[in-house]
């Protein structure tokens, strides 16, 4: 395994892309509807009766009487659609849809979803949506074997939902806005703070932003500047962020992360691996013929014990690179790495947070 450095000093980014405007968000929309036009496919109407049930209804809404149990294709599926309506989506914008089976479909490849509502946490409609399904998944069988790749039961549709209605808001109509930032600290707080003020002095005569916690900071828009305006010429400034020193390890897949600010006491470690085979081979005795035996297993068990030459490294993290070297240089793999660091964290000499996933 091997370990790139992440960078040297604090990192410089823009306000916008560190922060947030507090009710400045996203709205989550969501509506049941009906994926028409699959291959043989869809919803097996004996397992989902609500498809058929959603079918009979869209008949009937479009004028067609359909009787109960006429319809038998495996042509549609029931499906969810889920949507995220951004802020300041006007009446008459698009957003994209994802489409995700309900029932016992197969694939959704080649469908068309019919026109469906889409509503929000108030059950007030907000978008409708409709059209050809884009689905990166796909499933094939035979008789004797079958093959599929991604999710060939879920897909998207790229503008494929017209809002109808606005997210009613009160941005722009009070002077005070709240800043929040995305990762709570209270030295980028007030670096940030610091820098709005720095500009604000120049631009307004006066300092805006005030850090009020680790999270928010206020600003005070002058009176006579528009509040797009105000926040067009704040977002593009440089902010010197921190950052808390972190380790984050995923036991599943054996990704270390290791953060810049990352220190560790020196140490010396020591690791090998101990392997332990268990073999179970049973032996059946046979009694001699033509007596009153019965025919026996006898167990038998092999015991096999391997441990391999442990390496002792010794690790002084006064830097990510240090840190870096030390690791490389015990030649462990990814697994091994983590119970390293884990058994580091518990003596005491990591002087970070370790995040285990």
């Amino acid at each position: 395994m091997t370990y790139a450095e992440l960078g040297r000093g604090s990192a410089v980014a823009r306000l916008k892309d560190i922060a947030t405007i507090q009710g400045v968000r996203e709205n989550q929309l969501v509506g049941y509807g009906l994926v028409i036009g699959l291959k043989g496919t869809g919803d097996s109407l004996r397992n989902s009766p609500f498809t058929e049930q959603s079918m009979r209804a869209m008949l009937d809404n479009l004028g067609i009487s359909a009787p109960r149990n006429s319809t038998r294709s495996k042509n549609t599926a029931a499906v969810i659609v889920t949507a995220n309506l951004p802020a300041f989506a006007g009446a008459g914008s698009r957003i994209d849809v994802t489409v995700s089976s309900l029932g016992d479909a197969t694939s959704l490849q080649g469908g068309t979803l019919v026109m469906t509502q889409l509503m929000g946490a108030d059950n007030q409609i907000y978008a409708v949506a409709q059209g050809n399904m884009i689905v990166s998944g796909f499933s094939a069988e035979g008789e004797a074997a079958s093959v599929t790749q991604g999710v060939p039961t879920s897909g998207r549709i790229p503008n494929g939902a017209l809002v109808e209605r606005e997210v009613a808001g009160s941005f722009g109509k009070d002077r005070e806005m709240i800043v929040e930032l995305r990762d709570p600290d209270f030295t980028t707080a007030v670096r940030a703070a610091d820098t709005i003020n720095v500009f604000a002095k120049r631009r307004y005569g006066r300092g805006v932003a005030i850090a009020r916690d680790a999270k928010t900071i206020r600003l005070s828009r002058p009176k006579n500047v528009p509040a797009a305006r105000f926040l067009a010429e704040l977002e593009g400034l440089p902010i010197t962020t921190d950052e808390v020193a972190r380790v984050v390890v995923d036991e599943r897949t054996g990704t270390v992360v290791i953060g810049e600010k990352v220190r560790i006491s020196k140490v010396a470690i020591s690791h090998g691996s101990l392997t332990v085979r268990v073999t179970e081979t049973p032996m059946v005795v046979q009694p001699e013929p033509f007596s009153d035996g019965e025919t026996a297993v006898e167990p038998n068990t092999d015991i096999a014990v391997n441990q391999q030459n442990a390496k002792i490294g010794i690790l002084s993290g006064a830097n990510l690179e240090n840190l870096v070297k030390g690791l490389n240089q015990i030649g462990v793999k990814p697994t091994g790495i983590i119970a390293i660091l884990q058994a580091i964290k518990t003596s005491g000499a990591l002087h970070a947070e370790l995040v285990v996933q």
